[in-house]
């Protein structure tokens, strides 16, 4: 059975030897994929520039791991033993996030074992797709929601003392969360809401602190959950 293991070992060896050459060819084109890739994730994206650069430089590093590997039945269980060993640390990112680290790995999967064209072409489809859908309308309305805080008197009934203002400036408003605060003196609400005209935020919001006696009213941009995908 060792035997067997031995002389499969070395066949499969054989058939991935890498030369310079080749080396330096796979690389390459790591590379360019990998700038391709953090391109097109980063694109109308605020990204930090920790992100885009292991974007760029992760085809090329799980090429080199896959080169060493080579087919190398002992080196890839001590690859993988050492790999098991490191904790990955980050902020959690969103799923358009994922799918960049997920290709910019496939990537380096496929010109690891010198799978140049595949890798090319699979890069070509998915940046396009994803770049079609960066420009397409879909999930649009989300990302134009905003999150309203409305501070009121403990006397006032919240649950359709706004409905009129919502109705008029809104085409989405839903109530999150109510907590008091002031000693319970208070009532802080916490909407959703899309605007009709992001112009007349101001005149709702002049709106609704003459309705909460002019106390305090935070509208700002809805931060995804980056937990939640």
């Amino acid at each position: 059975m060792l035997n067997y293991l031995a002389s499969t070992t070395e066949t499969v060896t054989s058939s991935l030897s890498i030369n310079n050459e080749t080396f330096a060819l796979c690389t390459l084109v790591s590379l360019l994929l990998g700038i391709a890739i953090s391109f097109t994730f980063s694109f109308k994206q605020k990204k930090s520039k920790g992100f885009i650069l292991a974007l760029t430089i992760l085809p090329m590093i799980v090429q080199v791991v896959i080169m060493m590997v080579n087919g190398n039945v002992g080196t890839g269980v001590a690859v993988m033993g050492a790999f098991s060993l490191v904790r990955f640390r980050s902020v959690p990112g969103n799923a358009k996030d994922i799918c960049g680290i997920f290709l910019a790995m496939a990537v380096g999967l496929a010109t690891g074992t010198d799978q140049l064209v595949l890798a090319s072409i699979f890069t070509a489809v998915v940046c396009a797709v994803a770049l079609c859908y960066t420009f397409s309308p879909l999930g649009s309305t989300r990302d134009s929601m905003k999150v309203l805080g409305i501070t009121i008197p403990e006397s006032l009934d919240y649950s359709e003392v706004f409905d009129d203002i919502f109705e008029k400036y809104t085409t989405h408003s839903e109530l999150t969360s109510s907590k008091t605060t002031g000693m319970g003196s208070l009532y802080k609400l916490t909407y959703e809401i899309t605007l009709k005209d992001p112009a007349k935020e101001k005149a709702m919001i002049d709106e609704l602190r003459t309705r909460n006696g002019n106390l305090e009213i935070s509208c700002s941009k809805k931060t995804e959950d980056p937990e939640q995908l």
